[in-house]
């Protein structure tokens, strides 16, 4: 049996990485820069692999990645839906099935993304798994990579189950001016996600766990109210910059429910200066790229 040349998972890899410029993923781009696209390094950063993993996939000696590092690199390489499912089949893996969440970010979105300035901006899949943020978000909220993947989670976050320590997706203390509603907004959003996506497991096992681990969770849920959660206004803790408060705005993407979360702070404000500062000054974990760690 032959295989088409250029057809295999590193050819593809190694394709896709050379298409994409460092402008696309809000990489800085030097005048002694050679690579027309993303380097090595810089796809391993944005996956949150090593490149050393990088090389061995796109030399064709790492042959079967897992689930999560193909959903991580599709994210990376701003792969459209189709480019990703071939990137799962390639990888001998399914790709996810219809009517399940996604947490596939399209091209168009990942645009709009790079283009919303010193905005504290991340996405969210439609049950709160955190699948992308920028360096302002990691400056402003503090840097989630050090959290394992499966536990990030806003609701998880939110609602702290006994036994399996807490989950903090930002290190700094955050206050709102309303934080019942804010517990109520979050479980009627994910009521409403399983509507949208009855079949999906990982939402499934989230709710299961939830009501079963936390006591407020389980007495909202048990309330059966539907909607979506849009907006908060909230304080945060800065070591560095001091208190900083901003609107919290959640903006869905079309049938996937991607949650896109922008924080901003009044136009000339203290605060939005504040923002600006941490954004410059980052957190300890934070490097120069946006992040989709897994």
């Amino acid at each position: 049996m032959t295989t088409t040349p250029g057809a295999g998972l590193g050819a593809m890899i190694r394709t896709w990485r050379n298409r994409l410029p460092p402008s696309a993923a809000a990489l800085p781009v030097g005048r002694a820069r050679r690579a027309v696209g993303l380097r090595r390094e810089e796809l391993a950063d944005l996956a949150g692999v090593s490149v050393d993993y990088v090389v061995r996939l796109e030399q064709g000696r790492a042959t079967t990645p897992s689930a999560p590092v193909v959903a991580s690199l599709a994210r990376a390489l701003q792969l459209s839906t189709a480019e990703r499912d071939h990137l799962y089949r390639l990888a001998h893996l399914v790709p996810p099935a219809d009517g399940a969440i996604s947490d596939h970010i399209p091209p168009g979105v990942h645009r709009v993304l790079t283009r919303l300035g010193d905005a504290a901006v991340a996405v969210f899949a439609a049950d709160w798994q955190l699948i992308w943020w920028n360096r302002s978000w990691a400056g402003l909220l503090g840097d989630a990579s050090p959290v394992p993947p499966q536990l990030r989670n806003f609701a998880r976050e939110r609602f702290p189950v006994g036994g399996a320590g807490p989950v903090r997706l930002g290190l700094w203390p955050v206050t709102e001016l309303d934080r019942d509603a804010t517990d109520a907004a979050v479980v009627s959003d994910l009521r409403r996600a399983t509507g949208r996506f009855p079949h999906d497991t990982r939402l499934a096992e989230l709710i299961r766990v939830l009501r079963a681990g936390n006591r407020r969770f389980a007495e909202l849920w048990a309330i059966g109210t539907v909607a979506a959660h849009r907006e908060d206004h909230k304080t945060i803790e800065h070591p560095s910059v001091g208190p900083v408060t901003v609107d919290c705005d959640v903006l869905t993407d079309g049938d996937s429910e991607l949650k896109i979360v922008i924080m901003t702070a009044v136009p000339g404000s203290a605060d939005e200066t504040k923002v600006q500062l941490a954004a410059i000054a980052g957190s300890p974990d934070t490097t120069n790229s946006p992040h989709t760690r897994r």
